[in-house]
């Protein structure tokens, strides 16, 4: 069994359920440890270019409006390899290569390997497919395993909230900047297991554009800024875009000192376990009185308007 991976996600379950040695291709920015080990397979246009996000924004409006995708695969490479399965999605065409793109490269090999879509909404469909990965590789019950993991870690989370008889707390979830994109898909519903609400969200829908007149009149108590593909720092390099939003300064959330910048890959990267780390975090940026970020994650969070840029246990209260 010869496996190929067009999506980061899919990647990172492979690796989380110990199915690696079954992977032979992955995408440009998949997670560290397979960038290394395997054949790097899907490339974008833009690699090596440091855009802003309004340059971003422009450049793939323009290459959809004409009809062309910024994603490429090394055919040669691929050739090589001859895949028996290759997994892919239909999610979001700005994010990854998407599955029309893929058949367009696969109809040119001499064998057809099986295509495996994984196009998850929601937070249920994104466990769901972790049983889909596995299934194909041969290995339903790693899955399983896996998941149960996961769900014990999202049932303590519960279990907090409700023995604390805890308010959810009214919040953002920002995908992108600028254009400011509210959350979709499987986000809001993290973000209801970690004891908030986001009512400018799109559950199990696409992330649209949002006014920033709609964010004001919003105000939530906590904002986590998450652009989509972003680390940390790059958020902060960018981050004047908005302050410099007229009435940034008097949203709650700023008085409160309650502005979280956060990786994307707990978020827009929809591997089962990062979106758990996510619940995990958004935690405790909304009950810090109840919750600490765990410590594997405290170098993928940055509260803005802290005294100190640290993160530590003592900044997000008594914890679990």
């Amino acid at each position: 069994m010869k496996a190929c991976s067009f999506l980061p996600a899919a990647t990172q379950m492979v690796y989380d359920m110990g199915l690696q040695d079954l992977l032979y291709g992955v995408t440009f920015e998949c997670p560290e440890p397979a960038r290394a080990e395997k054949t790097i397979l899907v490339r974008c246009v833009l690699e090596g270019h440091d855009y802003s996000s309004e340059e971003i924004d422009r450049i793939f409006s323009a290459s959809k409006a004409e009809g062309r995708s910024l994603y490429y695969v090394e055919e040669d490479a691929l050739h090589q390899i001859a895949p028996d399965v290759i997994f892919t999605q239909d999610v979001c065409e700005v994010c990854q290569i998407d599955t029309k793109c893929t058949h367009a490269v696969l109809d040119r090999l001499p064998k057809q390997p099986t295509v495996v879509p994984l196009t998850p909404q929601s937070l249920t469909d994104v466990f769901d497919t972790a049983v889909a990965i596995a299934s194909a590789l041969g290995h339903e019950e790693a899955a399983y395993t896996y998941l149960q993991r996961l769900r014990d870690r999202i049932d303590a989370v519960i279990d907090r909230l409700r023995a604390e008889r805890a308010l959810p707390k009214r919040v953002m979830v920002m995908e992108w900047m600028a254009p400011i994109y509210n959350c979709g898909h499987w986000i809001p519903h993290q973000i209801a297991y970690a004891g908030g609400i986001d009512m400018l969200g799109n559950p199990s829908g696409d992330s649209i554009v949002t006014s920033w007149e709609k964010v004001r009149r919003y105000d939530p108590e906590v904002l986590v800024i998450a652009p989509c593909g972003f680390a940390t720092d790059r958020t902060l390099q960018e981050l004047s875009v908005l302050e410099r939003q007229s009435g940034w300064h008097e949203l709650r959330a700023v008085q409160n000192k309650a502005v979280y910048i956060a990786d994307y890959d707990l978020f827009t990267q929809p591997s089962a376990a990062t979106l758990v780390d996510g619940i995990e975090l958004l935690a405790a940026c909304f009950h810090p009185d109840l919750f600490a970020v765990p410590e594997a994650l405290r170098h993928k969070v940055h509260v803005l308007y802290a005294p100190s840029t640290s993160v530590s246990a003592s900044d997000y209260g008594r914890g679990a």
